[in-house]
């Protein structure tokens, strides 16, 4: 079973000059309809509003919200910043479909849902790879595999990546989804079921999960592949109207990117602070379980995970046809402004 983490401090931020470095040298990184934000609607580069997320689970959303890096670079344009919370990727394709945001961080599995149902969103950055879903049983449970998860009940957030998280996990090891009965839960009420007894296991999202661990759940079943990339996500709308305020977005996320490379210690640190979380707690989730030294251009290594995980959405009824998923898989990914990010276009707040 897999279960030691391939990702090491030196592949998430421990390399800081490397990572910095190569980011700086990018100057030359669940179902639905399409609406557009606020910010797509004004039609004009002057003005208006970005209304963009932030998430946990999503520490460069953090450190761009924390510095005050958009607002600053913003500002001689006129746009205000609106910054929504995003509790999980569900969330976040909510937000997008309504219009509520422009711009959405999800997991891969997510955003690819999303596209098959036919959200018009495209995903403009990768903001991580990493290893935030885990199967977790509380203390003292004598479930130790996922085998032992048979007639039991589990919470998961549907449309999220520890969702389909358990789904493989079942598939792996030959039971079937109806092998256990799912609560649909949000991340943080799946915990609370877990540890108040309602659900036997919980398939966890950090850093959520990297909290119910420090006070003795156990992650009886982790497997890398199985987690999908950390998707940045944007409203064709938004796109199509606010081209610079969308290049403007990226440009932070690279920055960030390097900054975080620079200052992980900071980065948990402000992932500690929004969300509550001990600093300890924080270093695990930043510097073990999130690979945000990852290639920022959405391509070939995102598109085949969504090639694998694609099926699984027409076996459960999630999406209807395979051909959804395929013109999904072809029109989601876009590297266009990674292609042309320049962090140091990004003023300091």
């Amino acid at each position: 079973m897999p279960h030691a983490l391939p990702i090491t401090r030196r592949s998430v931020l421990g390399a800081a000059a490397l990572a910095a470095s190569a980011v700086l040298a990018l100057t030359g990184c669940v179902a639905g309809e399409g609406s557009s934000g606020s910010a797509a609607a004004a039609g004009s580069s002057k003005g208006g509003t970005l209304n963009i997320d932030f998430a946990t689970y999503n520490p460069l959303s953090l450190v761009i919200k924390k510095q005050g890096w958009l607002e600053a670079s913003l500002k001689d344009q006129g746009v205000t910043v609106n910054w929504v919370q995003s509790a999980g990727s569900n969330k976040a394709n909510e937000a997008l479909r309504s219009g509520a945001i422009d711009v959405g961080s999800t997991a891969g599995s997510a955003a690819l849902l999303a596209r098959a149902n036919g959200s018009e969103i495209k995903t403009i950055d990768i903001y991580s790879q990493p290893e935030w879903a885990a199967l977790v049983a509380p203390a003292g449970s004598d479930i130790t595999s996922v085998a032992d998860l048979k007639g039991k009940s589990v919470a998961a957030t549907k449309g999220t990546d520890p969702y389909f998280f358990l789904l493989q996990a079942l598939e792996q090891a030959g039971l079937k989804p109806g092998d256990v009965t799912v609560q649909n839960l949000q991340h943080a009420d799946g915990r609370t079921a877990l540890e108040n007894g309602s659900v036997q296991a919980w398939s966890g999202l950090d850093p959520i999960m990297a909290g119910a661990e420090q006070k003795g759940a156990k992650l009886f079943y982790r497997n890398l592949d199985f987690n999908t990339y950390g998707f940045l996500n944007a409203t064709e709308p938004f796109l199509k109207n606010k081209p610079e305020l969308a290049q403007a977005v990226v440009n932070a996320y690279e920055k960030a990117r390097a900054w975080a490379a620079q200052n992980p210690d900071q980065t948990a640190q402000i992932l500690a602070d929004a969300a509550g979380l001990d600093p300890a707690v924080a270093k695990t989730v930043v510097l073990e379980r999130s690979n945000l030294d990852v290639d920022p251009a959405p391509g070939d290594a995102q598109r085949k995970v969504l090639e694998k995980i694609g099926p699984t959405f027409v076996e459960t009824g999630d999406v209807k046809t395979q051909k959804q998923i395929d013109d999904a898989v072809a029109s989601l990914l876009d590297d266009s402004l990674v292609k042309k990010a320049d962090p140091s276009a990004i003023k300091a707040s």
